[in-house]
């Protein structure tokens, strides 16, 4: 009996398969094109037609977030593969797994200008963990194997596969052979704790009298919220979470102390740069924490842990790096804090909590609601308020960014989905339809700006054809909000560029592409329509608040200070 021969459109087909895809993200052109034959013959993948190539990027990367999956995005030669090159340097930043497979011009044309040819491998090389171009169709296989486990492992990220048309030509074949276990002998993360920087960080930990513990996005990546929330309930510690960490403790905990940085709480921030010991966990001293580097928590020992030995002292020196698996290390240190012969000072720790909750009791957070116009923080409490905090959010990039941060408290790990490394407007709208593919019956909420939304608009198409009922929560402010800010504050309000003063009416633009629109003018009508909103579930509504356009993000720190020099309030100092 023969074996089975695929081609190489088949192969990949095949290999994606075993690898348990169920979502691609896609545009198709003609280098491609024997890949999408190969997707038309079969029924277990469903392909995704997006609008535009770096909207499949942001579907996949929100697909991604929510579920711990990686996303697979497909795109042709040429502009097909740099219209990707965003979303991939947002899922780079953020440490979000995906493979971007790509087109390209047949082998023997590579380098000689071809029509659609573009060096995607070369493009995006800062910018992916790994890239692979494939020389023959029998390699597929393991090759989106490897491209997996690279994407998924230590510290997630997105590779690039490149397949030149004459890989895909449906006239040879191969025998499907897929790897077992993946080893490559020049990648292997390490998992487990050093178990003398272990001990060290136990004896730090436990002998610190003002502990903070930071928590960054590695918590979420990794799934070890809970272990989180053990170590925290044990040390009774206070816990701060970045802007990618937000849920990794429960916003609703009573330890948490809200998210740290420029636009972090009084509280969050104040803690950090008095405490004796920051133990750091999957998070990478981002410049938007630490603002000026040499003022950072100068009394404070740091401990560093991170699977990424690269991100350990980059920015901030560790006095104690430990180098591995979330998962692992906090299970090693949960076993030596248990174990261990050091009782903490709680006399100490009961001093701390009582300076912590002065700093809680100056309610950095409280603003004035008004009753003319509609405050953007209010919006957000409203909708965590309506949906009982269970709504996956996702955002784009700017005021609403900040605003859905602070006032809406996330329960549980990958339910706020937002870019936030890389900063990328026009990536909440496609993130939260790949939430949503994900979630059919959970609600996915975009939360957005009348500038990002107009970036990405053109998938308001794709959610009819895909009937992806996400609810579109736009801020309009009329503005480049988070712009227009800066240059109240820093350029004696030259406003130069940041207002808009041509926007579609965005109820009829909803409406054009089939979908429900309602505007909300004054506070009185907010409520009725985010109930409207919600109850509608079989479509997608797109609701638009005119909110206040001169409401600016506070706290906000203040630029080159130390990480607790803070504007509370406009001309209001910590």
């Amino acid at each position: 009996m023969n074996e089975q021969q695929f081609n190489g459109g088949e192969l990949v087909v095949a290999a994606l398969k075993e690898l348990g895809v169920q979502y691609i993200f896609g545009y198709p052109g003609g280098s491609v094109l024997d890949l999408y034959d190969a997707l038309f013959e079969q029924q277990d993948l469903e392909h995704i037609l997006v609008r535009h190539e770096q909207a499949a990027t942001h579907m996949a990367d929100g697909y991604a977030r929510a579920t711990g999956k990686v996303g697979v995005v497909l795109a042709t030669s040429g502009p097909g593969a740099t219209n990707c090159v965003t979303g991939i340097a947002t899922a780079y930043m953020d440490s979000i797994p995906m493979v971007v497979i790509s087109g390209q011009v047949p082998s023997n044309l590579i380098g000689d200008d071809a029509f659609q040819e573009t060096d995607i491998v070369g493009c995006s090389r800062p910018i992916v963990k790994h890239s692979f171009n494939c020389r023959s169709a029998k390699d597929i296989p393991t090759m989106l194997a490897k491209a997996f486990y690279i994407a998924s492992s230590g510290r997630p990220g997105p590779v690039v596969v490149e397949l030149p048309k004459d890989v895909l030509n449906p006239t040879q074949k191969f025998p499907f052979e897929f790897p077992g276990d993946i080893q490559i002998r020049t990648y292997n993360p390490n998992k487990k704790g050093h178990p003398k920087q272990i001990k060290k960080a136990v004896n730090a930990v436990l002998n610190a009298k003002k502990l903070v513990i930071y928590s960054g996005g590695g918590i979420v990546l990794s799934d070890t919220s809970d272990k989180l929330t053990e170590l925290v309930e044990t040390l009774n510690a206070p816990c701060t979470n970045t802007l990618m960490g937000l849920g990794g403790l429960s916003g609703e905990h009573p330890n948490f102390i809200g998210m740290l940085g420029m636009h972090g709480t009084l509280e969050a921030n104040k803690a950090m740069a008095n405490a004796d010991v920051i133990l750091a966990l999957g998070a990478r001293f981002d410049d938007r924490v630490t603002n000026n580097v040499n003022k950072f928590c100068p009394d404070a020992t740091i401990v560093h842990v991170d699977v990424d030995p690269t991100s350990i002292s980059k920015t901030i020196s560790a006095h104690i790096p430990v180098v591995g698996c979330l998962d692992t290390v906090l299970t090693q240190l949960l076993t030596a804090i248990n174990t261990s012969s050091i009782a903490i000072d709680r006399s100490a720790q009961e001093d701390w909590w009582q300076q912590i909750n002065r700093w809680r009791e100056q309610k950095c957070l409280s603003f004035s609601a008004g009753s003319e116009k509609i405050k953007p923080q209010t919006v957000i409490q409203k909708l965590y308020q309506a949906t009982n905090g269970d709504a996956y959010i996702s955002s784009d990039v700017g005021q609403h960014q900040m605003f859905a941060a602070q006032y809406y408290p996330f329960k549980k790990p990958r339910q706020w989905i937002n870019s936030g490394g890389l900063g990328t407007m026009g990536f909440g709208l496609p993130a939260a339809m790949g939430v949503k593919l994900a979630y059919r019956d959970s609600e996915s909420i975009c939360i957005t700006g009348d500038g990002s939304i107009q970036m990405n608009i053109q998938e308001l198409s794709t959610c009819l054809q895909y009937n992806l009922a996400v609810k579109v929560v736009s801020l309009n402010n009329r503005s480049l909000g988070m712009v227009r800010q800066w240059q109240d504050m820093m350029y004696s309000g030259r406003h130069s560029s940041s207002y808009m003063e041509s926007l579609p009416d965005f109820v009829k633009l909803a409406q054009s592409y089939g979908h429900v629109g309602i505007r909300v003018d004054h506070p009185d009508e907010l409520d009725g329509a985010i109930d409207k909103m919600l109850s509608i579930s079989d479509r997608l509504v797109f609701l638009d608040v005119r909110v206040d356009e001169l409401e600016h993000v506070y706290p906000m720190q203040i630029k080159l200070g130390a990480i607790d020099d803070m504007w509370l309030k406009k001309g209001v100092k910590a």
